[in-house]
């Protein structure tokens, strides 16, 4: 468990920052532990750098596959029944235990979809895109599960220093939204409609989960030019 730590502390690390001992979650000797400040550094680096490569994803997408298309309109992702603030004021009203879940649970709620995604994309032979569109599925996929175990590491912090209660859990996979309540989940190949929905859903969840990270430090570390 410990060395799965250290390698996900050390992924999460894009300071260009040199430090003299080597990074660990619990200050094990010889580690250098990183203060809450850092960790939510890392953190929303992480996060913004992971929604602009779904944002960059879906634009290219619709820009291959639907020139000419108006596809704005209401989509019904499979994330909506994860109660989530609609803007700032209501986020900042969250308690932070509240607004940490909310992040977990959206993270937690991706892991199937772009896995599904990057099959789906990989398998389909007759596109050139999706070739490049599923390697970069694929990179977003483990760019989630280690964007979660690092906010996971990094309430872990805060409950140690007293500033998140301890009714805040690790959310577990199972809890969350099962792939049976997609609304565009198919019992077959999906089609390149279904690939944008995928793409649009996701770019909205994680523009959410980058801005609740930066509401949650503001909240959290007061005193910070936010």
């Amino acid at each position: 468990m410990k060395q799965a730590l250290f390698a996900v502390l050390l992924y999460l690390e894009l300071s260009t920052r040199v430090v003299a001992a080597p990074i660990c979650a619990y200050g094990q000797t010889g580690c250098h532990a990183p203060s809450l400040v850092d960790l939510f550094d890392r953190v929303i680096q992480q996060s913004a750098r992971m929604h602009g490569i779904s944002s960059d994803l879906h634009s290219e997408f619709e820009q291959f596959f639907f020139p000419m298309k108006n596809l704005i309109g209401k989509r019904r992702c499979h994330t909506h029944g994860i109660l989530t603030p609609g803007d700032k004021e209501n986020a900042q009203r969250l308690g932070r235990e509240q607004l940490t879940e909310v992040i977990l649970r959206l993270l937690g709620a991706w892991g199937d979809p772009l896995s599904q995604l990057h099959r789906s994309m990989s398998q389909d032979q007759n596109q050139d895109f999706n070739h490049y569109s599923s390697n970069k599925a694929l990179e977003i996929s483990g760019m989630v599960h280690d964007l979660r175990e690092g906010v996971a590491i990094m309430a872990e912090k805060m409950k140690r220093l007293g500033v998140l209660g301890n009714t805040v859990g690790y959310v577990s996979p199972g809890s969350l939204v099962h792939s049976s309540a997609f609304s565009f989940h198919k019992q077959g190949e999906l089609n390149s409609m279904d690939h944008h929905d995928l793409l649009y859903c996701f770019r909205r969840d994680s523009n959410k989960v980058n801005n609740y990270l930066r509401i949650l430090k503001c909240t959290t570390l007061p005193g910070l030019d936010c």
